[in-house]
């Protein structure tokens, strides 16, 4: 059965994630799957690179799908970009190799954080920053990341009580850029756990603040206890960049 690779952004304001819930139709994968079992006549099961909390946006969000179909990727492009509504885009649709799986086959992802750190409100980004008003040391959130980067058990950074699997991961880079009144932080890794980012984010937010050290970063990872790292940062701050294969 022919294999596709599909990409998606999304902006996720209204939705309650990508992964579809038994509870809600209101999921971008949901979505995504009703239309295209309804446009190909079969039921289609459509895998994410990411699953994005509620709220979250994606640049890029790569899906991969079988199905038998006498619709050509252009055919099929464009018929999504008719019925997807207007705040999910497809940007692309490409056959892919056999063994090609969104997320098993990822190699990286990278998130970007938004921070408007200004007490001017920001009323035309507003669904996508994170307003902070008081000004933040940036140099010290700085020293704070180069603390985080590396391979590390990251429990403590993930809203989750009990995982199945390993929580160790390697953060790759932790770059936190200044643009004007709007603070950039650019997470790029091998994967991340459950509202990992926003953690990280809200812990180097009170670094920023001068509420602690950016030395407690090394404490705080070895005490594999959420309670240790800072607030989870709100998910309209956060958007799914980019995906490495």
């Amino acid at each position: 059965m022919p294999n596709f690779m599909l990409r998606l952004c999304y902006e996720g304001t209204r939705y309650r994630g990508w992964q579809k819930q038994g509870n809600t139709q209101n999921t971008i994968q949901g979505r995504l799957e009703a239309l295209l079992s309804r446009l190909l006549g079969q039921e289609i099961e459509v895998a994410g690179c990411g699953r994005t909390d509620a709220g979250v946006h994606a640049r890029v969000q790569v899906c991969s799908f079988r199905a038998k179909t006498a619709m050509s990727c252009g055919e099929l492009l464009a018929a999504l970009r008719q019925y997807l509504p207007e705040d999910i885009g497809a940007l692309s649709l490409e056959l892919a190799p056999p063994r090609f799986h969104a997320r098993l086959s990822c190699a990286g992802k990278t998130y970007v954080y938004r921070i408007w750190n200004s007490e001017t409100p920001n009323v035309f980004e507003r669904r996508f920053v994170w307003q902070v008003q008081k000004e933040l040391d940036e140099d010290a959130m700085k020293r704070a990341a180069a603390l985080l980067v590396g391979r590390h058990d990251f429990a403590a950074f993930c809203s989750l009580k009990k995982m199945k699997k390993s929580s160790v991961r390697e953060l790759r880079s932790l770059d936190i850029r200044r643009e004007g009144e709007e603070l950039r932080l650019v997470f790029e890794g091998d994967g991340f756990l459950y509202n990992m980012v926003r953690i990280l984010t809200g812990t180097l937010v009170e670094v920023g603040r001068g509420e602690r050290a950016p030395e407690e970063m090394p404490a705080i990872l070895a005490s594999l206890d959420r309670a240790q790292a800072g607030p989870t940062a709100p998910a309209k701050g956060l958007t799914l960049w980019d995906a490495a294969y």
